[in-house]
């Protein structure tokens, strides 16, 4: 039976303010995280991340556990992909029809992965940390796709591989019938999961791409939402307009929210503008916590990296907000802000365009979250949700807190 392995390369172990926290795999692009893409696409279960020791002990959900390069299976028929491919749909049938013995996996014209059977060994660190541009391709096997690249590729990119995601997934979506007082209106399909609620008067404009409501979802009176969208299972969608988004599961919101990305459990349950932005896991923002995703001379946004301050060439980047991220009331974030994970900002002056990870405070004034603190409060938070902090989750996150507050 196939084993699929995903790993991070140098730029997803760059993904911040996210690879603190989580493995590029479970980052959501399009509708689904890019492991659980490659699972459906290559009809394997995905056993373990390859990436960074920090991450070690990380638990989520049906996620794998994460592993050290050198911890690399031995055994079995593997395949050994980047966290940042995006094959696209179709090609795992193309890859088991091609796939002989060793030998690369490339998409979009880079070198995404490696196929190593039964018997054969795993490859050596250095193709994980830095898949190599030129090899032989002897018995590589070529898919269409796509490279995901630097961080705010994973929002830029979202609206067209939502697209290509529902229509890929529900190829004949047949024709759903709304409850009186709800309607619908362009050409795109409309995909509705069991037990999904509807309130009247909302509206759903698929003119410029699909829309999918996953199992459990509720959407509340007076919401717009246009696609392309993607609504995991059992979020409330509690009314405001809503376009080209991704929004995972248990999530809560309300307001302006477009063109954006949330992880799971995410509370956004008030007004406020939420634009060109990607919010990770549990972050919670207070009322009318807004980001601005344009800068007033219109021109490009640069955003903080590990490697140092970058021109994205986009003209509308809003926030990228860490894991547990929490914002107080009326909290303003300028254009290209980065939050790292686990920081608690509240007041009325702007924070700076970077904050760094389990940073505490108002403005520019911010001193260390204590680990104690934050641990607290998340669990806390984590079990209004009826979701608990495990022993291994809390360890991972105490290493994340040691590596970034000595960064």
């Amino acid at each position: 039976m196939l084993q699929l392995i995903l790993f991070d390369d140098a730029v997803s172990r760059g993904w911040e303010p996210f690879a603190l926290t989580r493995p590029g795999g479970e980052l959501r692009f399009g509708a689904l995280t890019t492991r659980e893409r490659a699972e459906r696409l290559f009809g394997a279960r995905c056993v373990a991340h390859l990436g960074a020791a920090h991450l070690a002990g990380f638990a989520e959900a049906d996620s794998p556990p994460v592993l050290g390069y050198a911890d690399a299976p031995a055994d079995g028929d593997r395949l050994f992909l980047s966290a940042r491919a995006v094959p696209a749909w179709g090609g795992g049938e193309v890859w088991r029809a091609r796939r002989g013995g060793s030998g690369a996996l490339v998409v979009g014209g880079e070198v995404a992965g490696w196929y190593a059977p039964a018997g054969t060994p795993a490859p050596p660190a250095e193709f994980f940390e830095c898949p190599p541009t030129i090899l032989d391709r002897t018995g590589a096997v070529e898919l269409e796709g796509r490279m995901i690249g630097p961080v705010w590729e994973l929002m830029s990119g979202n609206p067209a591989q939502l697209t290509a995601d529902i229509t890929g997934l529900f190829p004949e979506a047949a024709a759903v019938e709304l409850p009186a007082g709800s309607h619908r209106f362009g050409e795109h399909p409309l995909v509705i999961g069991v037990g999904v609620q509807i309130e009247p008067c909302v509206v759903f404009d698929t003119s410029a791409g699909p829309v999918w409501l996953d199992d459990g979802v509720t959407v509340k009176a007076f919401t717009r939402m246009a696609g392309p969208a993607y609504v995991g299972r059992n979020s409330i969608i509690l009314g405001g307009h809503l376009e080209a988004v991704t929004i995972g599961e248990g999530c809560r919101i309300r307001g302006e929210f477009a063109q954006s990305i949330c992880l799971h459990h995410v509370n956004k349950a008030h007004d406020g503008h939420i634009g060109h932005a990607y919010l990770g896991a549990w972050v919670n923002l207070g009322a009318e916590t807004t980001n601005s995703d344009l800068k007033n001379n219109y021109g490009p946004v640069r955003l903080w990296t590990p490697e140092g301050e970058k021109d994205t060439g986009e003209l509308k980047v809003g926030c990228f907000l860490g894991d547990h991220v929490k914002t107080g009331i009326g909290l303003l974030l300028n254009t290209g802000t980065v939050v790292g994970a686990g920081s608690m900002l509240y007041g009325a002056e702007l924070p700076p365009k970077y904050v760094p990870p389990f940073s505490w405070g108002t403005g520019e004034e911010l001193t260390v979250y204590r680990v104690d603190k934050f641990l607290d409060v998340a669990a806390r938070a984590m079990a209004r949700r009826q979701v608990t902090l495990s022993e291994a989750a809390a360890g991972q996150l105490r290493r994340a807190w040691d590596k970034g507050r000595s960064a």
